[in-house]
């Protein structure tokens, strides 16, 4: 088998996946691909209009559904090992998805780029039996954002199972999981700016939902100008 005359795919189903899975990644619940980010930005010109580049992600490992950890942005093996880092650090950045560990692969192994090193060097490249555990990047995750052991039930605390497997935008994810973090630690003023349209009751009733099932708090006081709303 040469890898040269591989596809992207095929690097990612018969190399970056079982690689995955080896380390105890669960394909059902951790593992997504090819994760649509955003349909490109809107450019206008006169009265002619198209859209930009699409974002989109070949893998996003979460510790738990909507919980994302790491991305993994793959190339053929015609590219080297690193070649996708650029790409996978603009889809992680704190104003996307917001994740720390971010990895490069063309099949033959993984640049690991880890966001959480506070001094020394930030990359490395690993084979792909040394992929870690979502144990590893979770407890390394926890760690970096400081969520201690007596918080981490709130923050892992599981999302509204939506009747139509509806996941929440990538911005939405991002405001909902640093809201609960910063719930879980005691803060007492969070404001969250969103636009028109862009889902802030989804992004309530998501805050509301976990904060209840963790029982972090007593009372929830729900306001809206609209009874449908309600």
């Amino acid at each position: 088998l040469d890898k040269h005359e591989l596809s992207e795919r095929d690097i990612c189903t018969k190399f970056i996946t079982p690689a995955l899975v080896k380390a105890g990644w669960d394909v059902q619940t951790q593992i997504r691909e090819e994760v649509n980010l955003t349909k490109g930005r809107v450019i206008v010109s006169g009265r002619v209009h198209r859209r930009g580049e699409a974002k989109r992600a070949d893998f996003l490992l979460s510790y738990k559904p909507n919980l994302p950890l790491a991305i993994i942005e793959a190339k053929d093996n015609n590219h080297t090992i690193g070649d996708g880092m650029q790409q996978a650090l603009g889809y992680s950045a704190p104003d996307a998805l917001d994740v720390p560990f971010v990895f490069s692969s063309n099949g033959d192994g993984f640049l690991f780029h880890d966001r959480t090193i506070t001094s020394g060097p930030v990359e490395k490249e690993i084979s792909l039996d040394e992929f870690p555990s979502p144990d590893e990047l979770w407890q390394r995750y926890c760690a970096s954002r400081q969520i201690s052991k007596d918080i981490e039930p709130v923050v892992a605390q599981d999302y509204y199972p939506s009747p139509d497997n509806k996941t929440p935008r990538y911005y939405q994810l991002t405001a909902i999981n640093r809201t609960i973090e910063a719930i879980a630690k005691g803060q007492n003023r969070i404001l969250l700016v969103m636009a028109t349209g862009s889902g802030k009751y989804v992004v309530a009733f998501q805050i509301i939902w976990r904060v209840w099932k963790a029982k972090a708090r007593k009372r929830i006081l729900f306001l809206a100008d609209r009874n449908i709303l309600v």
